[in-house]
């Protein structure tokens, strides 16, 4: 499945977090702290977590379709809870199976 991370420096990352599970959570399976979340979107999952200085988004997708739409559902919702400051979320993808471990070849 792809997968894809954003870090986004902020300082009210998980005044954020807890925003976006609250928004989601009457239609979608979601679970938070201050500091963690989840959300199971149709076109996939939203991990979150928040420091004091950033928020780390990672989603995974069925597909790159999926994953690309996930991508910016989270970004436009993210980005109209932090009207007052503009973001930056530079994307890292890991290729599907880059995760798992591999077998050692012999």
């Amino acid at each position: 499945m792809p997968q894809s991370r954003a870090v986004v420096p902020t300082p009210h990352a998980s005044r954020y977090l807890q925003q976006l599970c609250k928004h989601w959570a009457h239609r979608f399976d979601t679970t938070f702290t201050d500091s963690d979340g989840r959300i199971a979107l149709p076109l996939g999952e939203t991990r979150l977590k928040a420091s004091t200085d950033a928020l780390t988004i990672d989603l995974t997708a069925e597909d790159a379709a999926n994953l690309s739409g996930l991508r910016d559902v989270v970004v436009r919702h993210v980005d109209r809870f932090a009207f007052r400051e503009t973001l930056r979320y530079e994307w890292t993808e890991a290729a599907p199976g880059a995760r798992e471990a591999k077998e050692p070849s012999q």
